[in-house]
């Protein structure tokens, strides 16, 4: 089940959401202070791409 639940989030909009995170963080990476905030959104990004069966550390 969870198979089919990445695919239809993928196709619904899992794939810009994770986009999105990703060009977040990649803006905050930008100053010193934001990078810390930068890297959680990359682990954001890759949690909107698998989001069933995923575990967040």
């Amino acid at each position: 089940m969870n198979i089919i639940g990445n695919i239809i989030w993928l196709l619904i909009g899992g794939i810009i959401a994770s986009v999105l995170w990703s060009l977040a963080g990649a803006l905050l990476c930008i100053t010193i202070i934001g990078i810390p905030f930068g890297l959680q959104h990359f682990k954001f990004a890759k949690l909107g791409l698998i989001p069933f069966g995923a575990k967040i550390r």
